[in-house]
């Protein structure tokens, strides 16, 4: 199954035996104040300058978020965007939890973008739903609900069901619902991790449909994240990931994700792995 996005001019697609796609997760203003800040007063040079970098480094899309307390995030999320793709021309994920927000990113947005997210509540399916289907976008669907987030892989997978199930309700064909599993970090739950990578491998095989994660949440907490977050998308990719919101600007996360393409026969006879060597090597060369 293939889930493809497009922004004015490029198409990604999202697939099993497909290479990896990374989407950046830099322009969210969660945890930068800075960021908001500028947003928030109509500055958007560092969003810019985020955008470009992250592609430069690899990312084959754009997570873009406006959630800042004292700003106005439809305008700012709408703006965002249009910056974004003047200077860029990867597909993006339009990341908000407010319905006005979504609605006036998803006028302004050109091609077929990632909306992230919708849970398996049935409040936020009825609102989010229609608003997926009129812009023809796709959609990731949280495995939580009402009740929360629980810790076994079958209730995660009957909620990712469920979802899959309302969207077609919506004429939003399966292949348009990506579902983040919900990766928690294991600093607070050891198990954690292993519940996420079953939860993973039970969606693959009861539904088939492409999967996305907030990869950084695993390693929350911690030092030394990157290496962490590197084998939990190893791991997560064995198990059938086929996205997920990172930092693509870290090395040692992009070389894990690179690497993983080719031992699992995503990046036959490793053309993208080596393209990327000599593209570095003529870098230093000068």
């Amino acid at each position: 199954m293939q889930t493809v996005l497009e922004s004015k001019t490029k198409t990604v697609i999202l697939g099993e035996g497909l290479p990896f796609v990374m989407i950046g997760e830099k322009i969210n203003p969660s945890g930068r104040k800075k960021l908001g800040a500028e947003m928030a007063e109509g500055n958007f040079e560092r969003v810019k300058r985020d955008a470009i970098a992250q592609v430069a480094a690899g990312a084959h899309m754009l997570d873009v978020n406006a959630g800042y307390p004292l700003g106005d995030e439809p305008a700012m999320l709408k703006q965002a965007i249009q910056v974004t793709q003047s200077v860029v021309d990867v597909p993006l994920c339009l990341d908000s939890s407010v319905f006005e927000a979504l609605e006036a990113a998803l006028a302004a947005y050109q091609g077929k973008p990632l909306v992230n997210s919708v849970t398996g509540e049935d409040e936020r399916l009825e609102l989010i739903l229609p608003l997926i289907k009129k812009y023809n976008a796709a959609v990731i669907g949280i495995a939580n609900d009402e009740t929360g987030i629980s810790m076994d892989p079958e209730i995660r997978l009957s909620i990712a069901e469920k979802i899959v199930q309302r969207a077609a309700d919506y004429g939003i064909p399966p292949e348009d619902v990506v579902i983040d599993p919900l990766a928690l970090t294991v600093a607070a739950d050891p198990t954690a991790i292993q519940i996420t990578l079953e939860t993973i491998r039970l969606i693959r095989q009861n539904l088939g449909v492409n999967m996305t994660c907030g990869a950084g949440n695993t390693s929350f907490g911690l030092p030394q994240r990157a290496p962490l977050t590197a084998a939990y998308l190893s791991m997560a990719m064995y198990a059938g990931l086929t996205s997920a919101i990172t930092d693509a600007m870290n090395e040692t996360i992009r070389a894990a994700v690179m690497a993983s393409d080719v031992m699992l026969g995503h990046d036959a006879y490793a053309v993208n792995w080596i393209a990327d060597f000599r593209a570095k090597q003529k870098a230093a060369a000068g």
